[in-house]
């Protein structure tokens, strides 16, 4: 028997706004994109006014600049310097309190505020991909991470494909996106068109609870080829590629490639592409007192496998302490080892790390130029 689908449905630029309004009137905290510090950052928005409307993005290797576009297309721009993880993995987190009474007794208090109900608005594929990754590794094992868990229940996300990739975009060859990959799990999916006579939006259920939503907003009916086709032509305009077969082997079978001296001649070891990388999930803790003495805190926050003190051993010393050796871990267990951990890649394609790396390293070029050298030492043409 032929299965019946539900006819497709769009928005005009008022019925996102009606979107954005019907996520705050049920209580969301919504968060997406805007203009802040010559930027496209990820901030709570008041309305849909506050969205990107009429910007988009040049992004090259070490370059990021924003320009004015000729339309208002509120979507037409590729990631900024945040992921999703700002808010899900936050950069810094009280994990408990403690004070002294006059008896000298402590009391330790554990952090259990509730953390916002959140509505993600603008969530890319490859990014919606970035947090199912890191949903494995907080929620997925055996010990779930108490910051984590809390803020990604409930989470509402809006999925926008993209139709404007960027220059250091390569989410097509990981297939990631730019169209939603099947299996995506996701509330509401957009896809922007810019119509001679306004704005597009081309919309669809993924969820229960973004059927239910969907039905307060005003759609009217639409075949949905020309949004289609804008994120089938946006696949064939990436400004990066990758080849993805087999990062494991490869990383795992140059371990002692030039190519590792040749990228440490360059690298900062500022840490810049863990800090914007979407899955990038390390962290430190630190103890803090007040003067008293009587008062303490425990956070938590971001680290990085580049800073010197992160493989640091007592009595040895940091077990990576060259430049050389700091890159080749953070790439090998991105491409590589996490395969052996998580059971996937730890790279979406959204080519952050490329545009903000401040010398312009290309994780792309470093894995080709990887596979020539490899491919050189075993005499293949």
């Amino acid at each position: 028997m032929e299965t019946t689908r539900p006819p497709l449905a769009e928005l005009d630029r008022r019925g996102l706004a009606v979107l954005v309004e019907t996520l705050w009137q049920r209580g969301f905290t919504v968060i997406g994109p805007t203009v802040r510090d010559g930027a496209i950052v990820l901030a709570e928005l008041a309305s849909a006014d506050d969205l990107p409307h009429g910007w988009g993005v040049e992004t090259e290797a070490g370059r990021y600049r924003l320009h004015r576009r000729d339309d208002r297309a509120a979507f037409a721009h590729s990631a900024g310097p945040q992921s999703w993880k700002t808010f899900l993995h936050p950069p810094r987190a009280r994990l408990w309190q403690a004070d002294r009474a006059e008896d000298g007794t402590v009391v330790v208090r554990e952090e259990d505020d509730p953390p916002p109900r959140y509505a993600f608005l603008g969530v890319r594929p490859c990014d919606l991909r970035a947090i199912a990754v890191q949903d494995r590794v907080l929620t997925g094992g055996a010990f779930a991470d108490p910051v984590y868990g809390p803020r990604r229940t409930g989470v509402f996300i809006v999925v926008v494909e993209c139709t404007e990739p960027g220059g250091v975009c390569f989410c097509a060859s990981m297939g990631t996106g730019p169209g939603l990959p099947d299996g995506s799990a996701y509330d509401l999916a957009l896809t922007e068109t810019v119509e001679s006579d306004g704005l597009r939006y081309l919309i669809r259920a993924g969820s229960p609870d973004g059927e239910d939503l969907l039905a307060e907003l005003p759609t009217r009916p639409t075949d949905g080829e020309r949004a289609r086709t804008a994120v089938a032509d946006a696949a064939g305009r990436m400004g990066r590629e990758m080849d993805a077969t087999d990062l494991r082997s490869l990383m795992a079978g140059t371990m002692t490639a030039e190519r590792w001296d040749q990228v440490a001649d360059r690298c900062l070891t500022c840490g810049n592409c863990t800090m914007v990388c979407p899955t990038c999930f390390c962290t430190t803790t630190e103890e803090t007192t007040d003067l008293t003495g009587d008062h303490a805190e425990r956070w938590r926050r971001w680290d990085s496998c580049f800073d010197l003190d992160f493989s640091y051993l007592h009595g040895t010393g940091p077990v990576r302490s060259s430049a050389r050796s700091r890159y080749r871990q953070w790439l090998t267990h991105k491409l590589g080892t996490w395969y052996d951990q998580f059971g996937s890649s730890g790279c979406v394609g959204c080519g952050r790390c490329i545009a903000w790396c401040p010398v312009g390293i290309d994780i792309t070029e470093e894995v080709a130029a990887l596979r020539t050298e490899a491919a050189t030492a075993e005499g293949t043409p």
